[in-house]
């Protein structure tokens, strides 16, 4: 069996040789008395490239949409997201737990919501009611395929949000997907929003480590709130320098995992036990739908495995392929036919 074709998520890269050698050399300092040149200079950067004030460097993706939300709200405040948003299901909770925020949901298309869709959400300003705070929005979206919202669809809501009196948040996890799929600078994305998140841990090949952007003020503010989360680093230049090459050097190679993508897409569409769900597939992420069903999707990983190419299994009947830099086109047409070859055999 030749090597192990690891397609479950982007977040198992591993740091290539240049990469680690820029982290051996990165200089180091306390980041929690804001001495770390690395951390400084990570946020510094990140901030300008995606056209905002300043920056904070998170440890995860998931800390930084959190902290986003505690900082824009109030308990007893509600945000609205898609039924499918990271933030909502993924998190654990997070916006309860940690902010005492209500989440309402609205389904979207492929994780895609437009302003039609938003409109007649705000709850009424009614002692009976939770007041409506913030909006976020995924892009890509994960459970959406790794869809990609319009540029002008994000406008559209953004003016909306802020004629109501709504923060505007960004989960941009995988955001450089989208500015690279789009074609167009991140800043572009990112400035339509007050707060973006982004990680520099997957598509992007860091081994840890997220942003929060916005203005100086609300970075201060998240910087206080990182501290109470847990999440005050000492030297973390250590791991910031890994995102620091990252941005620097990984953000236009994502065009060849898009199209990589594409050849795990066109292996569901060949095979008539398979079908794609959602059936877009813009970026790096192919979600795909067994039939005629949960034990077929459990019996087809199985398979894939033992043959050295592993897909995640995140939801009952469901498997997903995501494609990064650890993963070769050649590893990808072979995915691709041992994909065919094995849902072939589905009972």
């Amino acid at each position: 069996m030749s090597s192990l074709i690891d397609l479950r998520s982007d977040t198992v890269t591993l740091p290539s040789t240049e990469m680690r050698r820029f982290i051996s050399e990165a200089p180091l300092g306390d980041d929690v008395f804001g001495e770390d040149p690395t951390i400084l200079r990570l946020e510094d950067e990140t901030a300008q490239l995606l056209g905002h004030e300043a920056a904070v460097f998170m440890p995860s993706g998931t800390m930084s949409n959190q902290i986003a939300i505690r900082a824009h709200t109030q308990p007893g405040d509600e945000l609205i997201c898609e039924e499918n948003a990271h933030i909502f299901v993924w998190e654990a909770g997070g916006p309860a737990i940690h902010s005492g925020v209500t989440c309402r949901t609205v389904a979207g298309r492929a994780g895609i919501l437009s302003l039609e869709d938003l409109e007649g959400k705000i709850r009424p300003q009614n002692d009976h009611y939770t007041r409506s705070r913030l909006v976020c929005l995924e892009n890509t979206h994960n459970r959406g395929g790794g869809s990609v919202f319009a540029l002008s669809e994000i406008r559209r809501i953004g003016v909306w949000a802020r004629e109501n009196g709504l923060g505007f948040h960004l989960d941009g996890a995988r955001m450089w997907n989208a500015s690279v799929a789009l074609g167009i600078p991140p800043a572009e994305i990112a400035q339509e929003f007050d707060t973006v998140s982004v990680c520099f841990s997957k598509g992007l090949g860091a081994p840890v480590g997220s942003a929060l952007v916005g203005s100086k003020e609300f970075v201060k503010r998240a910087r206080k709130l990182r501290k109470v989360f847990g999440g005050g680093l000492r030297q973390a230049g250590i791991i910031g320098a890994g995102a620091l090459f990252a941005i620097r050097n990984n953000i236009p190679r994502l065009a060849e995992d898009h199209s990589n993508a594409q050849i795990i897409a066109d292996a569901v569409k060949n095979s008539p036990r398979l079908a794609l769900d959602p059936d877009c597939v813009d970026t790096n992420l192919v979600w795909f739908r067994v039939t005629p069903g949960k034990e077929n999707s459990v019996v087809l990983a199985a398979k894939l495995r033992a043959e050295g190419i592993l897909f995640s299994s995140p939801l009952p009947g469901l498997l997903r392929a995501c494609t990064h830099l650890n993963v070769t086109r050649g590893d990808c047409t072979r995915a691709a036919l041992v994909l065919e070859k094995l849902a072939s055999t589905l009972q």
